[in-house]
């Protein structure tokens, strides 16, 4: 089993992200608004992936597998209603770090959220943002991709 521990912000400044690298993104939801668990269906570029995510904030299971662009096709129509699209650039702090900066796209514009991972909590609890973070949103459940989806950006 595979726990995902990380931590989200909101982005105060955007940092210069010419050495990062862009993905464009499209994620659709499976499952019903009110499931604790997440089965989402995610393109990133020319790549396609199932996943399905576990309830919690901080730490949560995490499993993932890559599909067909078929496979994501046939099941694309019933993630309607319930979608994301955005841009994530994925970069290295200058701790080593690495972030993943995703600037929404559509209804979800302009908004913009920035994940670290961690191997530990206690790692992902001590760790220190830079500058050009925002509030920390981590346990914040309307910033979720899943429910913003649904009921778009935060009040």
């Amino acid at each position: 089993m595979s726990t995902e521990i990380e931590r989200k912000f909101l982005v105060a400044d955007l940092p210069d992200l010419s050495s990062a690298e862009k993905a464009v993104v499209r994620q659709g939801y499976l499952t019903a608004p009110d499931d604790s668990t997440e089965l989402r269906l995610r393109q990133k570029n020319d790549r396609y992936f199932l996943t399905l995510k576990g309830e919690g904030a901080l730490a949560r299971v995490e499993r993932e597998a890559e599909i067909s662009a078929e496979q994501f096709d046939t099941f694309w129509p019933e993630t309607d209603g319930r979608r994301v699209e955005k841009e994530r650039f994925t970069g290295q702090l200058p701790d080593g770090r690495v972030f993943e900066l995703d600037v929404f796209l559509g209804d979800l514009a302009p908004l913009r959220l920035v994940e670290v991972e961690f191997q530990t909590e206690a790692e992902a609890e001590a760790y220190n943002p830079p500058e050009w973070f925002g509030a920390d949103v981590t346990a914040d459940r309307r910033y979720k991709n899943k429910t913003m989806a649904i009921k778009g950006i935060p009040a």
